[in-house]
């Protein structure tokens, strides 16, 4: 259980990072988007790092490692916007 409060913790401050460092104006408005694809980020950087056997079953990702995952969230979230096959929630009515 603490494993994924960890992931949840580290998603969210790397979503806020990767938000920050990503390119483009398609970025993510909103507290909760920017943590929901954070989040999204860190589980993607675990399942990974647990099927390469970076990390063992119980462990979550790190800091460093759930901000990439976080920023190839985030480059899909834009690459999606940009062509218009998911809205923008940030581009109002």
């Amino acid at each position: 259980m603490s494993g994924i409060i960890w992931i949840i913790v580290v998603g969210f401050v790397a979503g806020i990072i990767a938000r920050m460092v990503s390119p483009g104006a398609n970025n993510p408005s909103g507290f909760i988007l920017t943590t929901i694809l954070g989040i999204a980020g860190a589980f993607l950087a675990t399942f990974i790092g647990q099927a390469v056997g970076h990390y063992g079953p119980d462990q979550g990702a790190g800091f460093i490692t759930a901000t990439i995952g976080a920023i190839v969230v985030l480059f899909i979230w834009n690459r999606l916007v940009a062509a218009r096959k998911i809205p923008d929630p940030g581009s109002g009515p």
